[in-house]
C-alpha cells in the first residue's frame, strides 16, 4: 500500500507539475493577445479562425480606424486606405461572418476608441435576410468571452487544446522560427496568386454558385418585411461617435449573382437598401454607397475569381471609389450609386 500511495503521489505531482507549466506557457505567450498581465509582446494573428484572432487588433491602439464585414470585404488594404483617408486602418473582415459576429466585433473596436476617425462596414446578405430571427453564428467556434468587458475572464478560458496548438505558433512566430502568416494589421490576401488566374476556372465557379436566398419563398409584400439584423446595425451606428465617419456599403457581387429584375429577390434586396438607407440618413456622418449595381466592375467576369470574391486590382480601385464616395461625390466610372445621405 505505501508503494501505491508513492505512485499516485508523483504522478497528482508530475501531472499538477505539468498542468502549471503548460498554464504558464499559455499565460504568457497569450497567442491571441488578450490577457492583461501577459509579456507586451507584439504578436500578430495567428488564429485561422479570425473570431479568435481579431478582438485583439480591434482593441489596439495602433489604429483609429476598421474595416467590417465577410469575405468580401477582406481584400481591402489598410495600406492602400491609409493615405486616402489620413487614418490608420484595421482589416476585422471575417469569412462568412453573420452580422452579429460583425456587431460584437465593432462593439469591441468602438469601446476602445471612442473617438475613431473611420469605420467601413461591407453590407452583404447577411444584413438582408428577412424574417423573425437570424442566425448569430457559423459553424465556426466563437469566443464570447474575447469580446466581454472583462479582460480577466481569459485566465479561466485559455486552458484547453486549441489554445496550446495557437500557443506554439504563436511562439514560433515570436522566436523567429516561423514567418508570421497573416499581417499585423489584419489583412491577408487569401486568393491564389493573381497570376495564376483562370477565366474557365472562374466561369465554373460562377456556374456552381447559385443567386442567394434571402428567405422563404413567399409573396412579397415589401412593406411588410423584418430585417432583423437592421437593428443591429442600428446599434453599430449608435455605438460610434458623431465625428466618426461611418461608410456603409454594399459589396460589388459579380452580376450573374445578382438578383434578376423583376424578381422576389430583386424586390427584397431592393426595400433592404430602402431600409438602411432610411437608417443611415438618420445617423450623424453615415454615407451609404451601393456597388452592387450593374457597372463597369460587375459586369467584367474577368474582375472575379467567384461571383463574390473580386481580384486585388478590384480591390485597390474600390479603395479608391470609398474613398470617392466618402466625400460625398458620385461615381465617374459609374462603379456605385450614392444611397445617403
Amino acid at each position: 500500500m505505501a508503494a501505491w500511495r508513492r505512485f499516485f503521489t508523483l504522478t497528482i505531482a508530475w501531472s499538477a507539475g505539468l498542468g502549471l507549466a503548460v498554464y504558464s506557457f499559455l499565460a504568457i505567450v497569450d497567442p491571441f493577445d488578450t490577457l492583461p498581465l501577459s509579456p507586451r509582446f507584439d504578436r500578430p494573428p495567428v488564429a485561422t479562425n479570425a473570431r479568435y484572432s481579431f478582438p485583439a487588433l480591434a482593441r489596439s491602439a495602433r489604429f483609429d480606424s476598421a474595416i467590417f464585414g465577410t469575405s468580401t470585404s477582406r481584400l481591402l488594404r489598410p495600406q492602400s486606405l491609409n493615405p486616402l483617408f489620413g487614418a490608420a486602418f484595421t482589416n476585422l473582415a471575417m469569412n462568412s461572418a453573420e452580422a452579429y459576429e460583425q456587431f460584437r466585433l465593432l462593439q469591441v473596436f468602438a469601446r476602445r476608441h471612442p473617438d475613431a476617425r473611420a469605420v467601413l462596414i461591407g453590407l452583404d446578405r447577411v444584413w438582408c435576410g428577412i424574417g423573425d430571427s437570424f442566425p448569430k453564428y457559423t459553424p465556426r467556434p466563437f469566443p464570447e468571452w474575447m469580446y466581454e468587458r472583462n479582460p480577466w475572464r481569459g485566465y479561466l478560458e485559455i486552458f484547453n487544446l486549441y489554445t496550446v496548438e495557437q500557443a506554439g505558433q504563436q511562439f514560433a512566430v515570436l522566436t523567429g522560427l516561423r514567418p508570421a502568416r497573416y499581417g499585423w494589421d489584419g489583412y491577408t490576401n487569401f486568393l491564389p496568386d493573381d497570376r495564376r488566374y483562370d477565366l474557365e476556372r472562374a466561369r465554373a465557379a460562377f456556374a456552381r454558385m447559385p443567386r442567394p436566398k434571402l428567405g422563404p419563398d413567399a409573396a412579397v409584400d415589401p412593406a411588410s418585411l423584418r430585417f432583423p439584423t437592421h437593428a443591429l446595425l442600428t446599434q453599430a451606428l449608435q455605438s460610434l461617435a458623431r465625428g466618426t465617419l461611418k461608410l456603409l456599403f454594399f459589396v460589388p457581387y459579380y452580376i450573374g449573382m445578382q438578383a434578376e429584375p423583376d424578381t422576389r429577390e430583386a424586390a427584397i434586396w431592393s426595400e433592404c437598401k430602402r431600409r438602411i438607407a432610411a437608417l443611415a440618413r438618420a445617423a450623424p456622418n453615415v454615407v451609404l454607397a451601393d456597388f452592387m449595381i450593374p457597372s463597369p466592375i460587375t459586369r467584367e467576369e474577368t474582375n472575379y475569381w467567384d461571383p463574390l470574391h473580386f481580384r486585388v486590382s478590384v480591390a485597390e480601385r474600390l479603395a479608391r471609389d470609398l474613398w470617392q464616395a466618402a466625400q460625398r461625390q458620385p461615381s465617374a466610372e459609374q462603379d456605385y450609386d450614392l444611397l445617403a445621405p
